[in-house]
């Protein structure tokens, strides 16, 4: 399993470390994510997603249900929860 969003799809950008005599060599910069559990009142039930900071913010601003329903709308969530 790749280390994405499952909320916003954040994912793994590829960069340069630069040093101080400009030498680049490459790095990564993994999301910052957490495995989470959620309770849905609506179902009655725990899930778990793998969500970054900005996730939890959207959860927060949105509600649980939408997110969930937005990010299974752009194929972030493939099984149904």
């Amino acid at each position: 399993m790749s280390r994405n969003c499952q909320i916003t799809g954040k994912k793994a950008l590829v960069g340069n470390n630069v040093s101080h005599s400009k030498r680049r060599t490459k790095r990564r910069f993994t999301p910052n994510l957490f495995r989470k559990k959620l309770y849905l009142p609506e179902e009655d039930r725990w899930i778990t997603l793998i969500v970054s900071a900005a996730g939890l913010r959207t959860i927060n601003k949105n509600g649980l249900k939408n997110s969930i329903k937005e990010a299974q709308a752009k194929g972030l969530i493939t099984k149904n929860i």
